[in-house]
């Protein structure tokens, strides 16, 4: 049975039996892990409150070799992020950058720069950085560094060079702009200035891509992402779902 150590940030957890959990862990060394956590659900379980969403901690795990879980010996909190999980609105946005984490990566693939961007993004929100900017920023350079990036320079469909100009479609299934020749009618109305705003965050130094006002290109942006991580896994996503319901209320 090896013994490992490493960085980690809490994804996600459910029950197990009557005291245990099931813990997701975005790890540094080793990507995306999951683990049991025994006696986790006990009053004076000595991980206390370690394994909330959002945790970076030290992670110690025992690992078989036997089975997808690992044994969670112990998960030592070196920023808890509770200001994240304090307001229902950088709850909701910092939920929904761990969910594209735990839908579009595969257990057991070490990303180390994936997992310091998620750890970047936590602490910009944190710090009151508006957390819908920092969710679109982080979306635009996840998406790349997990090689989904859109092309939008030239038509996926018949390869022609298209300007950046006007009111642009876009085919997120097929992998970016389209000419109005190749668009189908599911082809998403998007302007220049918001494919322009995702080409240059894509380089933007993190303080300037998230420190700039984006003004109303914003959502058309967020949209297009949201839209684009959706049709990478299947689905909808449950954290845009429970965002779309705290700006109801």
């Amino acid at each position: 049975m090896g013994v490992e150590r490493t960085p980690a940030l809490v994804l996600g957890s459910f029950p197990l039996a009557e005291s245990d959990r099931v813990v997701t862990f975005f790890t540094r060394r080793f990507g995306k892990v999951r683990g049991v956590a025994k006696s986790a659900r006990r009053m004076r379980s000595r991980f206390g409150a370690a394994l909330e969403l959002f945790t970076l901690g030290e992670l110690v795990f025992f690992d078989s070799g036997r089975s997808e879980l690992v044994q969670v010996d112990h998960f030592d909190i070196v920023r808890a992020f509770d200001r994240v999980r304090g307001d229902l609105t950088r709850l909701g946005h910092a939920a929904w950058m761990v969910e594209l984490i735990s839908r579009l990566t595969a257990e057991r693939d070490p990303m180390v720069a994936v997992f310091t961007l998620l750890q970047r993004a936590l602490a910009s929100v944190e710090a009151d950085e508006p957390p819908a900017r920092v969710a679109v920023v982080f979306a635009v350079r996840c998406i790349d560094l997990l090689g989904h990036r859109l092309r939008i320079d030239a038509c996926v469909g018949c390869g022609r060079r298209l300007a950046l100009a006007g009111t642009m479609a876009v085919e997120v299934e097929s992998g970016g702009t389209v000419c109005a020749s190749c668009a189908g009618q599911g082809a998403m109305s998007v302007s220049a200035g918001t494919l322009a705003a995702l080409q240059r965050l894509r380089t933007a130094a993190w303080r300037d891509a998230t420190g700039t006002s984006l003004g109303r290109i914003e959502p058309e942006l967020h949209g297009l992402l949201e839209r684009h991580v959706a049709t990478l896994v299947g689905q909808s996503s449950r954290a845009s779902r429970f965002l779309r319901e705290v700006s109801r209320a």
